[in-house]
């Protein structure tokens, strides 16, 4: 796969996150906040977040200006500072055919004008904007993308985390079996999807459903620290319409694919019972009858079960057109695994600190500098850790029913050697 930091026009984007007016998000999660952590993480572009919440709405307004067409920066901020692209994700939950769906998706505006008049267009059928960044309707996925698309047909539907059990297009709990059942007419409009953090393109690629779409990868960070966990990988000028044209055409030249966690990382990833600490393989999960061996109850079904549902060609299969990926364990998580501590500690902070200030923004560290450039920074095992995290050579615990899955790098034997000691010490 082809170094993506050596294009010209290469931009880093993430296209989904939330403000500080959404449920369970920071209150860090400001516009300057936002933006000085994508600068760390090394994001060009990245998402508002929340825009049909007014105060939110109001706030983009006052502190952004428009650089380029449907692009965004702060006032204060310099040409290189990064991007912002207005993205909202909307909730809806209804009644379709006796049963109640909740489906998540995203709305990406061309512009301010265009977003005022679609909050303007919910509110007056009753949408509460206030309450929530990401509101709730009773409107169908179907029937807001159809407002969103009246008014202006450039903006871009996308169906989010398509696979979370209980919020999304083909969740387990509450979702559609295709695109078309969720958006009937509308579906040639739909022509991105975004796969959510407990799943990856091969698990995607055995969907015959999604093989018109392009499968993007978003953080959707509740807090500055979660940028960038997920991103996308684009070469094309920033605007909003290359942008745009680059999801809608399958270019591999102007949308290169996507920068995901292991899936595995992810909190719906494998079946399960939070409360009883029950967590399942779906061969396991069938065995049993889907029922939780602590308590007798149902187990949330993940999305590596839902795949296999749905799934019309076996694991393994990869198309002949396809965008690339990059598989990533987020810098943080690298260090908590060092130190075997927990990722916010203060170690973790000052050690993931330094490296940024001694190599750069943290993606570049990931996926762009070489091995030997990340021993320059003198951290004990972090270049080991890199390389065997872009190796594939890493074990994880699975995330089940809410609960984020456990890396392991390192076996017990290596963190008390005299080089994993050394890293306890650092």
């Amino acid at each position: 796969m082809q170094r993506w930091y050596t294009l010209s026009m290469q931009i880093i984007a993430d296209l989904h996150l939330h403000s500080r007016f959404a449920r369970a998000v920071s209150k860090n999660m400001t516009l300057p906040e936002i933006s000085r952590f994508a600068k760390i993480k090394g994001i060009d572009l990245v998402a508002t977040g929340d825009w049909t919440h007014p105060i939110w709405f109001s706030e983009i307004t006052n502190e952004l200006k428009e650089t380029n067409e449907g692009i965004y920066q702060l006032k204060n901020s310099t040409p290189t500072d990064p991007k912002f692209i207005l993205s909202v994700e909307i909730s809806s939950i209804y009644k379709d055919k006796d049963k109640t769906r909740r489906i998540h998706y995203l709305i990406l505006s061309p512009n301010l004008k265009t977003a005022l008049m679609i909050n303007q267009a919910l509110a007056k059928r009753g949408v509460n904007l206030i309450s929530d960044g990401r509101p709730i309707t009773g409107l169908s996925a179907h029937d807001v993308a159809e407002i969103a698309l009246t008014i202006n047909e450039k903006c871009l539907i996308i169906p989010a985390h398509i696979w979370t059990p209980w919020f999304s297009l083909f969740g387990s709990k509450s979702g559609f079996d295709s695109l078309e059942e969720c958006f009937s007419d509308l579906k040639s409009h739909i022509f991105a999807v975004e796969t959510g953090l407990s799943s990856d393109p091969p698990m995607n690629w055995r969907i015959q459903d999604l093989d018109h779409v392009r499968l993007i990868s978003n953080s959707d960070a509740h807090s500055p620290g979660y940028l960038g966990r997920n991103a996308n990988v684009f070469n094309t000028e920033l605007d909003y319409f290359h942008i745009r044209q680059a999801l809608e055409e399958n270019d591999l030249n102007t949308f290169l694919g996507t920068l995901d966690m292991y899936p595995h990382q992810g909190k719906y990833h494998y079946d399960g019972h939070r409360k009883c600490n029950i967590s399942l393989n779906p061969a396991e999960t069938i065995r049993l009858g889907g029922i939780c061996p602590g308590c007798g109850r149902k187990m949330t079904l993940g999305v590596l079960n839902r795949v296999e549902e749905l799934a019309a060609r076996p694991e393994g299969y990869m198309p002949e057109s396809r965008h690339g990926f990059k598989s990533i364990i987020p810098l943080a998580d690298i260090f908590s695994e060092i130190f075997d501590v927990g990722p916010k500690s203060k170690k973790v902070v000052e050690a993931y600190r330094k490296t940024i200030e001694s190599l750069g923004p943290e993606l570049h560290i990931l996926t762009g500098l070489s091995i030997e450039e990340i021993e320059t920074a003198r951290v004990p095992l972090l270049a080991e850790a890199v390389k065997r995290m872009r190796e594939g050579s890493i074990r994880i615990e699975p995330g089940y029913d809410g609960e984020f899955g456990t890396v392991n790098i390192f076996s017990d034997e290596e963190k008390n050697s005299t080089l994993g000691k050394q890293a306890t010490l650092f």
